[in-house]
This record gives structure tokens, C-alpha cells and sequence, in this order.
């Protein structure tokens, strides 16, 4: 069924802000992107990029901080000076070659399973952020509390495909806080779950955590990914010490990474799109390196996320038409590589107003016409990454449904067409409400909105006059109010505790700088 509404409990009055229950079948977890992929430049243009980048990493460098990682370049033929690494095109070359085209990453269950390759439409909710805010308890640091209910908001909707990092809960300390987060992953959630890369040991306790709750040998659990985590680069070619080490980690075991330079025109990157899709481009290709060199085969998405700065306060600028050109351009390196890809939307705004709306939708539809496979930040996202909004996440979520269904595409048949059951049934200047074709589709042929009112002036204001942010906190709370979490095995939930309680008492793992 439709994910709009939460599922129905008894005969309960439908309150104010609630969705109607909804009569249709629809698929938003399998999504193949409809439209061609989009170009900005031209083929000649994208080649010169690539060169450019191949050159940088040849002629330039990248800074690489972990000396593990120094000496993996080292032993595949990089030129070493100090911790400069000097990469030749042979070597991406030959790297690129054995990156897989196609990732099945294991979920929970395996109708939540995920394709990671190009052509595939995969949705994130905005991630990392420190805080969290909504109209009922304002803007607040990000807790555990805010991490539950964000994850349950993201196991609802079935469009987010993928859990996402959320809201940082800063009253969990640091050196426990990835137990908790995996826990409320595994245990309120059946999708593919994340996995920060905050040193050796953190990953390893995930990782542990996660295979003996899923009840997989090591041996399948290096077989296809069954988490993945984000590797932003410090660009200007900087590869620093955890985002290296968690490159290397997760390609021991087979899990898969999300390579981003995070690359801000004027800023980190040159004030150009083509300067910093070339910048963005080579630091890619050195993280897909890395990767390979570990692993040949290693699960990895290339990866990027570059936007413009204001050039007023230097502050991020999302949603802009240079973001939306960068995301067209990015895509077009993507496929020159031939691998899944992540791109972003997201928004500057400081709370969910037009200006969030008008920017989350230019940098969503950059990513939809260029044909990104996974869309990060694609709901919920404000004060470029510093919050998530509960009710952006609603307002955000009524767009992904709408683009979902257009994946579908539009059937021509007769029935469809519908000469016997529509047009020679009604004459001319009558109506079509009463049609057969109208009778028998009127309850499942228009998406049904979550929080968008369609009624009169009138209506709406008999109703009360809601404004869409208000009735969006009307849904987030009715979701959460009835969600039931899915599904779970007692025995590896009490399994799970005994770790984290085991490793709690010896005092956890903290993050390494």
C-alpha cells in the first residue's frame, strides 16, 4: 500500500492533519528514473574535464594523512613526497576497471533490498545535521529522542529508501553513541542502514553488531554490502585521517562507501562549475582509487555534492541555478566512470518557508535530470545541514511521492485511451464524472497528497484555516503516535543489548581524529 498514512488502529475519528487512509497499491521502493540524463557540457568538454582531473591528480596531488593509506598509493606505483601522492592515469585506470557497475546492498528484509546503478532512483532524508526543529518544541541540539523519531519518519515513508546519519543526539556520548544508533537502525527499521566512519574501531562494532543481528556468516557479510557510509574528502585535495580509514575498512569488508567531495565554488573548489566539477571529479576518482587498490570489486559510489557559496557572507547556497548545473555536469562524469552516483538537494533556509520549498525542489530536479542513483539530503534539510526540520520532512516527502509516481510512467492502451468506456460516452459539452472508465478508477487513478489541500477557499477555512506547516505537524505527529516498528527476532535483540552492554562497560570505542 501507499506509505501516505500510518496504519489504521480500531474505528478512531480521523483528526485534523491526518491523511486519509488510502485505497492505492503503489511501489515507491523500486524506482527506475523515467527522464533522459540531462548535459551541461559538451562531449569534448566533459573528456577535457576528465584530462584535467587526471592531471591534477597527476601533476598536483592529493594530501593523504593516514600513513596506511600513503603506503597503498606507494606499493601501486603513486610518486610519494612526504604525504603528497602523485597518481598516475594508468592507476585510475586500472582501479576504475574492477569498480563494480551494479551493487545489491542487503537490507533487513529482502523487499527493502537496494540496486545501486545508473538509471536507478534511490531517496536519503537529509543527514548529519546537529539539530533538530519543528513548530511544537522549536529548534533544539539534536537528542535521542530526535533520532527515533527521525528514523521512524524514515521507515514510514516508503520513498526514503535508505536510513540516513539524521540528527547527531548529542546527549549520547560520543564514545557510545554508534551503539545506539545501530540499535535504533536494526531494531525500528528494516532498510539499509548507515554506518559512520569514525575510526577502526566504531566501524568494527557496527559492523559486528549489524552481521550477528542479521544472522550472516563474515563470509556473506563481505558477499554484498549490507550498510554503506559517506566519505567526504577535504577539498581542496585533502584525504584526511577517518575518511581515509574508513575507505580502507569498508573495503576489507566488502561494504559499501559513498565517496563526496564536498566542494563549495568560491570557496573549497574554483568560483566556475567546470573548476570545481573538475576538482570534485579528481578527488573522486582518488577516494575510487583507494578503494580498489584494498579491494578489487569493492562496493563504491562516486560521489558528489557541490553548490555555490554566497559570495555576500560566504555562507552555502543550496538550490541554486550554479548547484543545478554542477549536479547536471557531475552526472555526466558519473557516467563516464560507469558507477552508481550520489548527488543532493537541500536548502539554506532557516525554517521550512518558500525559500526551503523553491531550493530542496531546484536541487532535487538537478538530480533527478541528472540522473543521479542516490539523492542525499533530499528531505527535511535546513541551514544547509545544521538542522532537519519534522515538517520539512513531511512538506519534502509530498515531492519524492510525486516524482515516484511519475517513474511509472503513462500507460496508451485502449483502456486507457478509453474510447468504449470514456469518449463515446459522454456528448458533447457534458461531463465525465459518471463515465465508466471514471466510476471504475476515480479511487486509485491521482496520487493522494499528504499534506497539500486540495479544497476551496471555503472548505479550507471551515477546516481552520491551516496553513501547510501546520497541518504537516498534524501528520509527522500522527505517524508517530501510531508507528509499529517491524518485525524482530527477541533473541538477537537481547543479543545486540549484551554487546552494546559488554562494550559499554569497557568502555566503548571513541571516535579517532
Amino acid at each position: 500500500m501507499a506509505e501516505d498514512t500510518p496504519p489504521a488502529r480500531g474505528r478512531r475519528k480521523r483528526t485534523r492533519g491526518q491523511a486519509a487512509p488510502s485505497k492505492r497499491a503503489v511501489d515507491y521502493h523500486n524506482l527506475r528514473n523515467p527522464f533522459p540524463p540531462q548535459e551541461v557540457f559538451s562531449a569534448d568538454q566533459v573528456a577535457a574535464i576528465h584530462e584535467t582531473s587526471l592531471r591534477t591528480l597527476e601533476e598536483l596531488g592529493v594530501k593523504v594523512l593516514l600513513p596506511e593509506a600513503i603506503e597503498i598509493y606507494r606499493q601501486a606505483g603513486a610518486r610519494v613526497v612526504d604525504d603528497m601522492v602523485y597518481i598516475g592515469r594508468d592507476i585510475v585506470a586500472a582501479t576504475l576497471a574492477t569498480a563494480p557497475k551494479t551493487i545489491h546492498g542487503r537490507a533487513g528484509v529482502r523487499a527493502k533490498d537496494l540496486t545501486f546503478e545508473l538509471g536507478q532512483m534511490i531517496f536519503q532524508p537529509g543527514a548529519g545535521a546537529p539539530h533538530a526543529t519543528d513548530l511544537v518544541r522549536g529548534r533544539r541540539a539534536g537528542s535521542a529522542s530526535d533520532y527515533v523519531e527521525y528514523t521512524k519518519l524514515n521507515q514510514h515513508f516508503d520513498v526514503l529508501q535508505m536510513l540516513s546519519p539524521s540528527v547527531e543526539p548529542q546527549d549520547v556520548p560520543t564514545n557510545l553513541r554508534h551503539y545506539f544508533t545501530m540499535e535504533m537502525q536494526l531494531t525500528q527499521s528494516d532498510k539499509f542502514p548507515f554506518v559512520f566512519s569514525r575510526g577502526t574501531p566504531q566501524v568494527m562494532d557496527g559492523f559486528e553488531m549489524l552481521r550477528d543481528f542479521r544472522g550472516v556468516s563474515d563470509e556473506e557479510f563481505a558477499a554484498n554490502p549490507h550498510c554503506y557510509s559517506i566519505i567526504n574528502t577535504n577539498s581542496p585535495r585533502t584525504l584526511d585521517i577517518p575518511m581515509a580509514q574508513g575507505l580502507i575498512d569498508f573495503a576489507k569488508h566488502g561494504q559499501m562507501t559513498i565517496v563526496t567531495p564536498f566542494t563549495l565554488m568560491g570557496a573549497m573548489a574554483p568560483i566556475t562549475v567546470a573548476g570545481a566539477v573538475t576538482l570534485s571529479h579528481a578527488e573522486a576518482l582518488a577516494a575510487i582509487t583507494l578503494v580498489q587498490l584494498v579491494r578489487p570489486g569493492a562496493p563504491i559510489c562516486y560521489g558528489t555534492f557541490t553548490s555555490n557559496v554566497d559570495m555576500k557572507s560566504g555562507a552555502p547556497a543550496f538550490g541554486t541555478p550554479a548547484h543545478f548545473q554542477a549536479s547536471i555536469a557531475a552526472g555526466q562524469m558519473a557516467r563516464l566512470t560507469g558507477l552508481p552516483w550520489r548527488s543532493a538537494a537541500g536548502s539554506a533556509s532557516n525554517l521550512n518557508d518558500v525559500q526551503a520549498a523553491n531550493e530542496n525542489q531546484m536541487g532535487l530536479w538537478g538530480c533527478v535530470m541528472a540522473g543521479a542513483t542516490v539523492i542525499i539530503h533530499s528531505a527535511g534539510w535546513l541551514e544547509g545541514g545544521l538542522s532537519v526540520s519534522f515538517e520539512k520532512i513531511i512538506t519534502d516527502v509530498e515531492i519524492l511521492n510525486m516524482i515516484a509516481e511519475l517513474c511509472a510512467g503513462a500507460n496508451a492502451s485502449a483502456d486507457e485511451i478509453g474510447f468504449d468506456n470514456a469518449l463515446s460516452h459522454v456528448d458533447p459539452s457534458g461531463h465525465f464524472f459518471a463515465s465508466p472508465q471514471t466510476m471504475e478508477r476515480y479511487n486509485t487513478e491521482f496520487y493522494e497528497p499528504i499534506v497539500h489541500d486540495y479544497a476551496n477557499f471555503g472548505t479550507w477555512t471551515e477546516r481552520g484555516a491551516q496553513d501547510a506547516n501546520t497541518r504537516a505537524t498534524g501528520v509527522w505527529q500522527s505517524i508517530l503516535r501510531d508507528f509499529v516498528p517491524p518485525a524482530v527476532d527477541e533473541d538477537r535483540v537481547e543479543g545486540l543489548r549484551s554487546f552494546i552492554a559488554k562494550r559499554t562497560a569497557e568502555g566503548g570505542a571513541p571516535p579517532e581524529s
